[in-house]
Order: structure tokens, then sequence, then C-alpha cells
């Protein structure tokens, strides 16, 4: 019973700041993908992943790049934002 109540309490306490996070902001987006992706490596288009390897992607270099938690969805909504209906992936 003990954990139950434990259990539960998490996953309010999830949803109440799940609730809180500030949406995501392309432009921003944008400015992020360009200042901080660059610095390493040559920028990948959006096609090239799909959108379930482009979220691991994102936070992976978000501790490579030492990217906040708001850049790392800026630039994610950005990425996901620019793919196509044409993408294969």
């Amino acid at each position: 019973m003990k954990k139950l109540l434990i259990i539960v309490a998490l996953l309010s306490g999830m949803s109440l700041m799940a609730d809180e996070v500030e949406p995501a902001d392309t432009i921003n987006g944008v400015q992020v993908w360009a200042d901080a992706c660059m610095r390493c490596h040559n920028l990948r288009e959006p096609a090239v992943l799909s959108k379930r390897a482009w979220k691991y992607s994102m936070q992976h270099m978000r501790i490579r790049a030492g990217l906040t938690g708001k850049e790392t969805r800026d630039v994610l909504a950005f990425i996901l934002e620019s793919k196509t209906d044409g993408d294969a992936k």
C-alpha cells in the first residue's frame, strides 16, 4: 500500500511539472541550432533522422552541448516542424 501511495504521489507531481513547462519557441530553436550545433559539426537536414531519432539525439546533445531544457525543446520543435510530410522517416 505504501508503495502505491508513493507511485501515485510521484505521478501526480510529474503531471504538475509537465503543465509548468514553457511551450517551445521555434524562432529561438533556429538561433540555438545555428549557434550551438555548428560549434562542433555541420548541420544535418531534418529529413536525415526520424522524429524518434531526433528526440533521442537531442537528449544526447543536450548533455554534450550543455543545452538547457528550454533550448533543447526549442531546437527539437524547430527540427520537427521543419520535417516535411514527404520525409520517409
